[in-house]
């Protein structure tokens, strides 16, 4: 379950990656921190800012951003310039990009583990994630709502 999270955590690991994150994408982790974006063609899972404010925290963050993109720049062919922000759980991955100079642009991109293709899939977070039925858990809500 995400929850909101201080801005030092981010602070941190764009210290870390040696990346500045896009405004629109710290506000909205800093509101939820991590959770799931789901859409008609895509379902993913956030990978949070590691938050070491407590036990209970430390554990709900330990696979965060900073430790997800280190595995994932191990991949044959993971773009160098990418931050993984995001995965399917099957291995393909949500990223964000720059170009060299370590500043994220606001695009988020879709990489395929398997033909190491990235693909732009939305022109920022908030694309993502401001859909009204995006949720799993309102799609499941409305299904026990209706009055058939």
């Amino acid at each position: 379950m995400p929850f909101p999270i201080e801005e030092k955590y981010i602070l941190k690991i764009e210290t870390d990656l040696n990346v500045k994150f896009p405004a629109e994408f710290k506000n909205r982790m800093i509101q939820l921190n991590g959770g799931e974006i789901v859409t008609r063609k895509y379902a993913f899972g956030l990978y949070p800012f590691f938050d070491t404010s407590d036990r209970k925290r430390i554990s709900r963050t330990c696979n965060h951003i900073g430790l997800e993109t280190k595995n994932a720049r191990e991949w044959n062919g993971f773009p160098k310039n990418a931050i993984a922000i995001g995965s399917d759980g099957s291995g393909d991955q949500i990223v964000l990009t720059h170009n060299g100079d370590g500043i994220l642009t606001n695009e988020i991109y879709f990489w395929n583990h398997e033909t190491r293709h990235v693909k732009k899939i939305a022109e920022s977070i908030l694309q993502l994630s401001s859909k009204k039925d995006n949720s799993f858990w309102q799609r499941i809500k409305s299904v026990f709502n209706r009055h058939d």
